[in-house]
């Protein structure tokens, strides 16, 4: 471990230079900075150099000057801002110079080594029309360096900064033509600017929707939001489905129920004071008839009771009578019982009479008993039987109807349940309609960043055809067109290994990139042992 002479903190070997650590160092470039820009802005105005800077970034920037020595496997190679088409056979150090700018932009190096063998530092210096200059040191044995500085003043964050000039597609354009559709989409959409976040979101639909990749393009969100594979609308279907169902319970409860059904009426009815008036009705008719009948048979009634009393008189005259003549031949059979039996006969006439007396004592009572009930009965005799039809097709009504209070409720539950769900539905609806109606008001309000560019159910379209569908030479234009985002930025497409396309496709690239007025930087391998600059 080495101290450091400034801050006296303990480094790797390889963070010091000069005795000064890399973070100290950083901080005395950082003060020198600022005491350049407080100067410059001093003598120059620092409001005019911003606007000069503006003003580049307004028509993009253009490579004015191109310096690479000991990277990768160039010694040396120096250029300006013309386009060029760098030829020969493998290993000449075409390649190299397409990854040393990449390196210079992007930090960064698919390599293993990036200084050249055999030496300890590697530079590649980039300089724009606008006045960036981007330098890079690749060390072996100490810290790199980089510089990133616009009209002399270091730039703040400068790996940042490189970030916002280009895209990872102008160094590699053809690229876009490998990748997935999918894959093609989200780059597209990408490029369409639009301010938003998850405010915006709940803004939108009262809600963040959980199942949803926010990690995407705003088009992409609201697609999802509103796919038929969205929770929305697979709610929707649920709700949809319950609400048919519960419609058809409804109907079928409805048809057994009389129409005008009135269920308070219905509820408060009771049959129980008709069914009370009715037995009191049935009771008193029922005593009318009694009555009817009673009188009108009184005569028929004596006059079988009087039969009654001659038959019974006949029967005992003709039973004592046959006696006698029985015990006229006891007596003279037993002599023997004659005194016994004289003394029944003398008695037989007193207990006759007393029978007889008991037979018309029991006919008087019949007549008796029978005259009272026909007496009680009397009032009634000039009544008329009264119909109960009418109070008995009321009581039956009332059972009927009160018959359908549990049904009628459960369908008034039904379809208040109906207009719960109804209300969730178009809400899901709204949201739904929501997610496919805001791409097109998005679209409305930013700039499109290719000519033709719709999108259709979050799919980017290109004249109204998705990628898939357009031809080579359409895809081909709209690799350069998606490459070249940010017409503010670096205007430079770097393409490596042209040999892989058809001549045709080499030449309508080349006028593509001319077309739109960008630098370009090509490789071919050929045969040839050096490496050869052609001017394009």
């Amino acid at each position: 471990m080495v101290e450091c002479s400034v801050c006296h903190g303990m480094c790797d070997p390889g963070e010091i230079v000069g005795g000064v650590c890399d973070e100290c160092r950083d901080a005395q470039e950082q003060d020198e900075i600022r005491s350049r820009e407080v100067a410059r802005a001093v003598n120059s105005g620092y409001e005019q150099i911003t606007m000069d800077f503006d003003k580049q970034e307004e028509r993009g920037l253009k490579i004015v000057k191109l310096k690479i020595r000991n990277l990768f496997g160039i010694k040396e190679y120096e250029a300006g801002g013309e386009s060029v088409e760098l030829s020969g056979k493998n290993g000449v150090g075409k390649s190299s110079v397409i990854d040393a700018i990449k390196y210079a932009l992007t930090n960064k190096s698919d390599r293993k080594y990036i200084v050249r063998n055999g030496e300890t530092e590697g530079e590649v210096l980039i300089e724009t029309d606008s006045g960036l200059r981007i330098n890079r040191k690749a060390r072996t044995n100490q810290a790199d360096y980089k510089s990133v500085k616009n009209n002399g003043v270091e730039v703040g964050s400068p790996e940042t900064f490189l970030k916002d000039i280009f895209t990872e597609l102008q160094l590699n354009p053809v690229e876009f033509m490998s990748m997935t559709e999918k894959q093609q989409n989200a780059i597209i959409l990408d490029m369409i600017e639009y301010d938003w976040d998850m405010n915006k979101i709940r803004e939108w639909f009262g809600e963040i929707p959980a199942w949803v990749s926010y990690d995407q393009n705003i088009l992409c969100v609201l697609n999802d939001i509103q796919s038929e594979n969205g929770e929305y609308f697979k709610d929707r279907q649920d709700i949809n489905r319950e609400i048919r169902n519960k419609k058809a319970f409804v109907e079928e409860i409805a048809a057994t129920i009389p129409a005008g059904y009135s269920l308070e009426k219905w509820e408060n009815a009771s049959a129980g004071e008709i069914y009370q008036k009715i037995e009191r009705i049935r009771k008193e008719n029922e005593e009318i008839r009694k009555a009817k009948s009673l009188l009108d048979e009184r005569d028929s009634k004596v006059r079988k009771f009087e039969a009654d009393r001659e038959i019974n008189k006949a029967a005992l005259t003709t039973e004592f009578g046959n006696r006698k003549a029985q015990i006229d031949k006891d007596i003279v059979q037993l002599q023997e019982q004659i005194k016994a039996l004289e003394t029944e006969r003398a008695g037989l006439d007193e207990r006759l009479a007393d029978k007889l007396a008991i037979i018309e004592q029991e006919y008087k009572a019949n007549v008796a008993k029978y005259d009272a009930e026909v007496e009680s009965y009397k009032d009634y005799r000039d009544k008329e039987v009264e119909d109960v039809s009418e109070l008995v097709s009321q009581a039956e009504e009332i059972e009927k109807m009160k018959s359908h209070i549990n049904e009628y409720r459960r369908m008034q539950d039904l379809q208040e349940n109906i207009e719960d769900l109804t209300e969730q539905s178009q809400t899901l609806t709204n949201r739904i309609e929501k997610a496919r109606t805001l791409p097109g008001e998005i679209l409305a309000d930013c700039k499109i960043p290719i000519a033709g560019l719709t999108v259709k159910d979050g799919t980017p379209l290109i004249n109204g055809l998705p990628i898939s569908n357009l031809s080579d030479g359409e895809k081909l234009d709209l690799c350069i067109d998606v490459a070249i985002q940010n017409p503010k930025g670096l205007q430079i497409i770097l393409i490596d290994g042209v040999e892989r396309l058809s001549t045709e496709w080499k030449n309508r690239l080349y006028a593509k990139c001319k077309e739109k007025g960008l630098q370009f930087i090509a490789t071919r391998t050929t045969d040839d042992e050096d490496m050869s600059v052609v001017e394009l």
